[in-house]
Formats: C-alpha cells, sequence, structure tokens
C-alpha cells in the first residue's frame, strides 16, 4: 500500500543537536516526536563523520517505532538498510534518483529535488515517491544559492507538474505561511528551524497538526 504523506514533514538537522548528552537528547527528542504524532521525518547531517551518524540514527529508530513512523535519510542511500530507515533524499551531487532507488530497493521512499524556477527536465520520469520543491522562502538552515520562488512559484510548479505528483515545499517555511503554500500546490510542507529551534519541538509540532489539519 502506497504511504500517504502527511502535510508536515519536519527536517531535523544534526547542527540542532547537542554534544554533550547526545544520545539522551535524540531519545527524548524521537520519543516526544512520536507521541506528538510524527509520522514522517527526516534525519540530515551533512559534516558529522559516519559514525556519528549510525549512532545518531540508531537511537532515532530506537525511539521511533518502524511500522508507525517512516525516517528517511539525508543523501546517504548506502546506509539506509544498515540504519534501518524507511528510505532516502538525494538532491544534485548526491546519488541520481535511479542509483538511490537500485540501492534502497522497491519498498522503500525516495524522494529527489524537483525544481525551483520550473522542474527539472525529465524529473517526473524519476522512480521516486516525492519531489522537494523551492526554496520557497529564504533559509538559514540550508546552504543554497537558490532565490526563493514563494507561493507563486510553487503554484507554477503544481501546474507543471499535474495533479498527481507528491510536492514538497522545502525553505524558511512558517507557521504563518505553511497555509499559502498548502493552498498554491504543495502536497506537503517541510519544516526544519520552525520545529527544532523552538524550545519544545513536539509541542511545536503539534502546533502546526491543528492549524493544518
Amino acid at each position: 500500500m502506497p504511504f500517504s504523506f502527511p502535510k508536515i514533514y519536519p527536517i531535523l538537522d544534526s547542527a540542532v543537536i547537542p554534544q554533550a548528552g547526545r544520545g539522551e537528547f535524540l531519545h527524548r527528542l524521537g520519543s516526544e516526536l512520536a507521541e506528538a504524532g510524527v509520522s514522517l521525518l527526516e534525519y540530515r547531517n551533512k559534516t558529522g563523520s559516519e559514525a556519528e551518524l549510525l549512532a545518531d540514527t540508531a537511537v532515532l529508530r530506537a525511539a521511533m517505532p518502524a511500522g508507525k513512523i517512516k525516517l528517511i535519510l539525508d543523501d546517504r542511500a548506502d546506509l539506509v538498510e544498515r540504519t534501518g530507515f524507511d528510505g532516502v533524499h538525494v538532491d544534485t551531487g548526491d546519488a541520481a534518483p535511479a542509483e538511490a532507488r537500485r540501492m534502497v530497493g522497491p519498498g522503500c521512499i525516495v524522494g529527489t529535488f524537483g525544481g525551483s524556477e520550473a522542474l527539472v527536465p525529465g524529473i517526473l520520469k524519476a522512480p521516486v515517491d516525492y519531489f522537494s520543491i523551492g526554496l520557497v522562502f529564504a533559509t538559514t538552515t540550508k546552504q543554497t544559492t537558490k532565490t526563493p520562488i514563494g507561493p507563486e512559484g510553487v503554484r507554477r510548479l503544481r501546474e507543471e507538474a499535474g495533479p498527481d505528483a507528491v510536492l514538497v515545499g522545502v525553505g524558511g517555511i512558517t507557521l504563518e505561511t505553511a497555509p499559502a503554500v498548502l493552498a498554491a500546490g504543495a502536497s506537503v510542507v517541510a519544516v526544519a528551524a520552525a520545529i527544532f529551534r523552538s524550545v519544545d519541538p513536539a509541542a511545536e509540532f503539534r502546533r502546526w497538526q491543528s492549524a493544518l489539519y
């Protein structure tokens, strides 16, 4: 049965994880997010060692039960099976979508970058489950040179993609702007700083759930 994507896709960047008490922090965070109703989460670690990545993902997987919560690994399609995660997100410079699909198999979720001002040529034919689009707004959590497209850009990409593609709006989305992004045609909004830089990420996720559902 195909995965039913939620409207909110939290992106946990390793930059917000403290080094001291790291495992305890992640276990508490993962457990609280699971209790809050998170069903899809991406873990992103652009700077840490492979050992750190494997340690972090082991804690998250233990705290966020397989079968109930889909965990997505950024970039590292080669480690999806080893971590027990449910899929991978690959961008330009990572494994190609078709290669990522070959590595993780047909039962995993694969996401990739779909476009900004326009869709990446031929991207709708890629063997993936969702396409990230944007930046919708300026972001502080990911280094990029892309110009924000705003909700109007989201609307253009939806028209280009047709009604069936799962489009994930990314970049600087807040609780105040998320409704406009979804109304413009995004299936899902990806959220990093707005949730994970708050004092209580699980409580903040609940606020998003209440507002968007």
